[in-house]
């Protein structure tokens, strides 16, 4: 079939996953073909530079045969059967204790899931039911933060604090609140970054006085914020977010779904701002993304009293710890351990994007540019000098995410900042010329949005310096 022929069935039968169905059906869905690398395809021929690896998951590059290979022989020997009715098979209790040597040594235990939703769908009942186990019943709720993502499955958007999902996604869970994010060019630039992180640690603390120590549960966060906006926390912020926690007693639950696996240049992020979770719930990076498997790793408190006191635990799904899933993630954890993926991270490419990456911020459409290990975002902002924002209706986050398309890279928009998440296996020439690419995205936005008059008088908008 041509392009044409698929869009059409597309259209007819497709809905797709945080989409207006009828703007698509409209514009017609880009057909992805194929990929090696950190590049895919188009049924048009187009060859485009992922950015973002997939959605933050192919750690390891497209066309790794390794991981062909893994899925192919597990397949033939066991392509399914389940861990219910006192089962296990050896890919699932190899791939456990790989995990846990990987983890944090008092980190021990893991429940296997699909999806990182699942996996924080999973610490949720793991926390409240810990509770109940020690004989705190009414320590029930859970604190997010605001433009926090944590899955689109019911827990996950009410664990989750953004507001659009919300809306549409009621009732909610009950007993779960919200504090302010650590986004210091959003919300913050009025004192220093280090003055804005204590700030938003105070408010957890201030949150927990409100709703009693005695009935919160737990704090969820990622270690940097991923679909909020690549949102990375000021050096004071976990520091002093640690020091509150240790005050109470309340469980850490760090969604490690994005940052696990070598993003931040180290195996977890909650390692790379040194914290000591309860729990960490897994996912995406665990297989590079070529096959769906998540997971929460349980520190020793929690898993001891689930053990040892809980009983049956009632939860569980059809695909925890899928056989073929798990060969995948094992062969992919291997691999990144025999090429030093997350040393390299730390070391070489990590620091090297972070230079190339800085050098966006002289353009006269960034108001920040950022970056920590293999993420990174831009600010786009109308008045550079004022850091002021552009008005939500002219969408230029989305015009320069279409132009990056359209020029040959994938680079995300969440509102007016523009992130990245490339594949860990990039290299320099590739980050060389992602970084071109994306200059020369923001290039063409400034020169459409002077077109369509959307400066006003004290507003310059020009070409980047070369």
């Amino acid at each position: 079939m041509n392009t044409r022929e698929y869009q059409m069935l597309d259209r007819a039968h497709h809905l797709h996953p945080f989409t207006d169905f009828k703007a698509l059906g409209e514009e017609g869905s880009r057909i992805v073909t194929r990929a090696e690398g950190v590049y895919i395809h188009d049924s048009e021929g187009n060859r485009m530079l992922d950015g973002m690896a997939g959605l933050w998951c192919v750690n390891l590059g497209y066309g790794r045969e390794e991981l062909v290979d893994a899925a192919t022989a597990q397949l033939r020997e066991l392509p399914y059967y389940n861990n219910f009715f006192k089962s296990a098979h050896p890919p699932a209790v190899e791939l456990a204790e790989a995990l846990c040597r990987l983890a944090p040594a008092h980190m021990n235990r893991v429940f296997f899931t699909g999806s990182g939703s699942e996996a924080n769908d999973t610490a949720l009942r793991m926390v409240r039911r810990y509770w109940q186990l020690e004989g705190k019943p009414d320590k029930q709720w859970i604190i997010s933060r605001e433009n926090a993502y944590h899955g689109s499955t019911v827990a996950g958007l009410s664990l989750g604090g953004m507001a659009q999902m919300q809306a549409q996604g009621g009732p909610l869970v009950p007993k779960i609140a919200h504090v302010r994010q650590p986004y210091w060019f959003g919300e913050g630039r009025e004192m220093s970054p280090d003055a804005f992180g204590r700030e938003c640690a105070a408010a957890l603390e201030a949150k927990i006085q409100e709703l009693g120590e005695e009935n919160v549960a737990a704090f969820i966060a990622e270690p940097v914020q991923g679909a909020g906006g690549a949102i990375i926390p000021p050096p004071s912020y976990w520091t002093a977010v640690k020091e509150v926690l240790a005050r109470h007693d309340i469980l850490l639950i760090m969604d490690e779904v994005i940052c696990g696996f070598g993003r931040l240049g180290e195996w977890f992020g909650s390692q790379h701002y040194g914290l000591e979770p309860d729990l960490m719930p897994i996912a995406k990076g665990l297989s590079s993304g070529y096959l769906p498997i998540g997971g929460v790793l349980v520190g020793d408190r929690v898993a001891d009293a689930l053990v040892e006191r809980g009983g049956e635990f009632f939860h569980g799904f059809t695909y925890s710890g899928h056989p073929v899933c798990a060969a995948v993630a094992l062969k992919n954890l291997e691999l990144m351990r025999a090429e030093g993926i997350v040393e390299r991270v730390r070391d070489d490419i990590g620091p090297y994007l972070s230079r190339c990456w800085a050098s966006l911020g002289d353009h006269p459409l960034v108001g920040e540019s950022r970056s920590l290990g293999l993420i990174g975002a831009l600010e786009l902002v109308a008045d550079k000098a004022r850091g002021e924002r552009f008005p939500k209706s002219l969408g230029v986050g989305n015009l320069c995410r279409d132009i990056c398309f359209d020029i040959g890279l994938v680079m995300r928009s969440v509102g007016d900042t523009m992130i990245i998440s490339p594949p860990l296996v990039i290299t320099r020439t590739e980050v060389d010329e992602l970084v071109r690419l994306a200059r020369q995205a923001l290039d063409e936005t400034a020169r459409r949005l002077t077109a369509r008059g959307a400066a006003d008088d004290q507003t310059i908008i020009e070409e980047s310096p070369s």
